[in-house]
């Protein structure tokens, strides 16, 4: 008996998603034995990709939409996309007690909210606000526009830029501010988050809504703010 094995190569139903497989078979040798393995090795990697490209109507599997958050702060508004279609949405939000920052005029203790396109870093418990969700602020665009009108100083840029290009955590102290995300209202005064926005910037939801939004998203999950 001989002992043959094979990588095989299959597609599942995502996008760009390849799985090479290990296959051992145990024959006898000899040429009759090798053409047996070929057909046996063909039969199930033909097989294999039509189970995974197939479902039982005979049409292909469609793609998966891209999970991701949209929030409207002109709207007050926050929604779980998956590609254009919202699956989960949250009206009447609060941001920073002063409205809105971007690229150009954002600041450390500002109290704005940082418009632009972001990743979620860390999803975790928070004494204050019940759940932190944290964002990968301040993001390069930012730094490039905060030294060049003298915001930051070029340490902190430099700071910054090593951070991102290391792949290590990102600074949170520069003057552009920081520990910037989602969070609850913990123990505060229901009333106010009805009323007023109130965040020293974050973006704030009740203490059920973050919750359940913690069930809907992952870290590395994209969110556009705008």
């Amino acid at each position: 008996m001989v002992k043959t094995y094979a990588v095989v190569k299959t597609y599942a139903a995502k996008p760009n998603l390849v799985k090479y497989s290990m296959i051992y078979f145990h024959c006898p040798a000899g040429w009759f034995a090798v053409r047996t393995f070929v057909l046996l090795l063909t039969v199930f990697a033909v097989s294999t990709l039509t189970t995974a490209a197939e479902v039982g109507s005979g049409e292909a599997v469609p793609a998966t939409p891209r999970r991701w958050l949209l929030v409207d702060t002109g709207l007050l508004t926050l929604s779980v996309m998956e590609g254009s279609e919202a699956i989960y949405h949250v009206q009447n939000i609060a941001i920073g007690s002063n409205g809105t920052g971007n690229h150009h005029n954002k600041r450390l203790r500002d109290e704005k909210t940082p418009l632009g396109d972001f990743t979620i870093t860390a999803i975790r418990p928070s004494n204050r606000f019940h759940l932190f969700v944290g964002f990968d602020y301040p993001t390069m665009s930012y730094a490039d526009a905060a030294v060049a009108d003298g915001r930051i100083s070029q340490e902190e840029y430099a700071a910054l830029q090593s951070a991102w290009h290391q792949n290590l955590p990102i600074p949170q102290s520069t003057g552009l501010g920081g520990y910037f995300g989602i969070h609850g209202v913990g123990a505060g005064n229901a009333r106010i988050h009805r009323l007023f926005n109130w965040t020293n910037g974050c973006i704030a939801l009740t203490n059920q809504q973050i919750e359940q939004l913690a069930r809907l998203i992952t870290v590395g999950t994209p969110v556009s703010i705008r």
